[in-house]
């Protein structure tokens, strides 16, 4: 399944798979930038439209939950970033992720640590050192 947010949609639904099932008010109380009422159940139907949200309604209100998992969008947005920003280059991305960062010893070793995993190869097997 193909995913794709805007900026603002993707901050309504981090605050979705943050919180659960949430109104309009609870949304915009939990957003960063201050947007008016109208714009986030703007942006909160223009996500159902997409199929990316679903709601149960509570008397006058409704209740806007996700029917897309936080994992599914973020390797959605992965393979697109891969693509479009890095020609389809893994270590070109993860060069550069690790560059950004700035990792320490402990996360470049649980990154080494998973690398080899995929890889098929623990530390001691198949390496020179």
């Amino acid at each position: 399944m193909s995913v794709s947010f805007t900026d603002r949609e993707l901050d309504v639904m981090a605050v979705l798979w943050d919180l659960g099932p949430a109104t309009v008010a609870d949304v915009r109380d939990r957003l960063a930038d201050p947007l008016a009422y109208t714009t986030v159940l703007t942006v909160l139907r223009t996500l159902e439209a997409k199929g990316y949200v679903g709601h149960v309604e509570e008397g006058r209100a409704h209740r806007y939950h996700p029917l897309v998992d936080r994992d599914v969008a973020g390797r959605s947005a992965l393979r697109r970033l891969l693509g479009t920003v890095f020609g389809g280059s893994p270590e070109l991305l993860l060069t550069n992720l690790v560059e950004a960062r700035a990792a320490d010893a402990a996360e470049l070793a649980r990154l080494r640590a998973i690398l080899d995993e995929r890889a098929g190869d623990t530390p001691n097997e198949g390496r020179d050192r």
